[in-house]
């Protein structure tokens, strides 16, 4: 119940700030106060026009995670970066007394990072397919992603230092098993179940 009523009043702020253009306008109408921001004059003219934008809850430290990921995903950046003060309410059930959101690009797909505690994990249920274009590729991504507390899955599954799961497949592997011969899709169905990351020779 404690962190039930922690989180509904975290991200009852963060909608607040998040929802509308202007975020510090947006602290002075709820009460919090941006005590540091981030965000070039080219990115408040390139407003994001993604419908639906993945939110990433992670313990602490927004900028470090952002910075990991742009290390991987070479062409991303970062479009902002907020600190706020916890509302009194949420530092009365235990809140930290400040959070963090970053708003990051990488893969041409917009996350925000929202760094407010540790009250929750990443699981399977939720993944990122990462469309490779070749071998090479897939070795990249499969490589920065399970080095430094990174872990290794099964059938092209696998995790990254926060725990958040990936899927690192050659778009040619999705041909092999819808192909019309079933022997090509039986093969490559076969070879998944025996392969962590996807070895597209072995799946022919």
């Amino acid at each position: 119940m404690k962190y039930s009523v922690l989180i509904f009043l975290t991200v009852s702020v963060i909608a607040s700030l998040l929802g509308c253009g202007e975020a510090k306008q947006q602290s002075q109408n709820t009460g919090t106060t941006d005590t540091t921001s981030y965000q070039t004059v080219a990115d408040k003219k390139d407003k994001t026009t993604q419908k639906i934008t993945p939110c990433l809850w992670v313990d602490k430290d927004a900028k470090s995670v952002v910075d990991y990921y742009l290390s991987i995903f070479k062409n991303g950046k970062i479009k902002e970066y907020h600190q706020y003060k916890n509302p009194p309410e949420a530092k009365a059930q235990g809140g930290p007394d400040s959070f963090e959101t970053a708003t990051m690009e990488i893969g041409e797909l917009e996350f925000i990072i929202l760094a407010a505690g540790p009250y929750f994990k990443f699981n399977e249920s939720v993944s990122f397919v990462i469309n490779c274009k070749d071998q090479a590729e897939v070795d990249y991504y499969w490589n920065a992603l399970t080095t430094n507390g990174g872990e290794e899955g099964s059938c092209g599954w696998c995790k990254d230092k926060y725990g958040l799961s990936w899927q690192v497949v050659p778009v040619e592997y999705f041909d092999l098993i819808n192909s019309e011969d079933p022997k090509v899709r039986e093969k490559a169905m076969m070879n998944t179940l025996k392969q962590k990351k996807l070895i597209l020779s072995e799946l022919k």
